[in-house]
């Protein structure tokens, strides 16, 4: 696909041939070439993707006539929004909706749509494999051979723990932490502890977790896991939510998971729970900054497996991400009722 992409001549109140008036559509981040095709088959289309240095200026140009936007993982704030005075509707190729302002939006009416479901299983599968990494220090040991410093049989400082069995504490329990559950529950015979802002009716929305999932107070679940897995939306609420107390109150030699959002951890306190021993390890998907700035320390280490935020990022799942977000911005500029639009408490 050809970046900054000009739009065919037309006004946005062209009507096409089946009736519905053609819009300006504002690409910011590309998007797989069968789904701008259909967004340049009904509208006047526009690939301006701003983390480019070259077409920056594109895209800050047509902020002033887009009704409508699609992409993902580009902050829109205020002050974007105010130079958009057209806009209609954000559609964001994504679940998290962190990068943009929920209560300018409400205000001025934008319909924001998401893309949830469609990376339930791929996500939680990245989470589960971060919990075997770590505990087995997969990465680590694969580095070891690849280094060449395999020269004997391991030994004792170089053992992993054990997944099977251990008590695992998930923080979030929507779609996705559910689908965690169910991997340590019933694949790996994991007792499961769940915390959320309500207990979940298990028997009606998960029954196979029934009996083998518990509902269990924020306290009691860093208290009573080996593993802690954070599965929950970053918001003003939940921002920095783990920092010094949490960790101290997480047994000695837990392992910590984060798949959900870098900005819910204080990763200085992390680093320090590490660095005392307190914690045996953390795999990480996200970071407070991201990419993950090379003077970092989690960078390397020694007791992180870190990834560049994968959650989500197979082939399969990353167009079905794409394919709902084009859905959801067609449905909403032609005044039907989008799949998915997001609403606050509901992923």
């Amino acid at each position: 696909m050809t970046p900054h992409t000009e739009p065919t001549p037309a006004t946005p109140a062209t009507a096409t041939a089946a009736g519905t008036a053609r819009r300006r559509v504002l690409v910011f981040r590309e998007l797989p070439e069968d789904q701008l095709r259909r967004l340049q088959d009904a509208h006047d289309v526009i690939v301006a993707n701003p983390r480019v240095p070259a077409q920056r200026a594109a895209f800050d140009a047509a902020l002033a006539d887009a009704d409508g936007m699609i992409g993902s993982s580009y902050p829109v704030d205020d002050a974007m929004l105010a130079r958009a005075p057209r806009l209609q509707v954000i559609s964001s190729v994504s679940v998290g909706v962190d990068n943009y302002p929920l209560t300018a939006l409400q205000s001025r009416g934008i319909t924001l749509c998401h893309t949830p479901g469609v990376l339930t299983e791929t996500t939680a599968d990245t989470i589960f494999g971060l919990v075997i990494a770590a505990s087995r220090r997969m990465v680590e040991l694969a580095n070891l051979v690849r280094d060449g410093h395999w020269t004997k049989n391991i030994g004792e400082d170089h053992f992993g723990w054990d997944v099977h069995g251990k008590t695992l504490g998930i923080v979030g329990f929507g779609r996705i932490g559910q689908a965690v559950a169910r991997r340590a529950a019933l694949g790996f015979g994991m007792p499961v502890l769940y915390h959320a802002r309500r207990p979940v009716d298990l028997g009606e929305q998960a029954p196979e977790l029934a009996g083998r999932a518990t509902y269990a107070a924020f306290d009691d679940l860093l208290a009573g896991a080996d593993i802690v897995a954070l599965v929950l939306p970053l918001s003003a609420a939940t921002a920095g939510m783990i920092g010094p107390a949490q960790f101290a109150r997480m047994r000695p030699g837990a392992i910590f998971i984060n798949g959900a959002r870098g900005g819910l951890v204080q990763e200085d306190a992390l680093l320090q729970a590490l660095d005392s021993g307190h914690l045996r390890a953390a795999g990480l998907d996200v970071f407070a900054t991201e990419p993950l700035p090379l003077d970092s320390p989690l960078r390397t280490h020694p007791r992180v497996t870190a990834l560049p935020h994968i959650g989500s990022a197979t082939v399969e799942t990353r167009h079905a991400m794409a394919t709902l977000a084009t859905t959801n911005l067609l449905d909403a500029l032609a005044g039907r009722t989008p799949q998915a639009v997001y609403r606050s408490g509901r992923a």
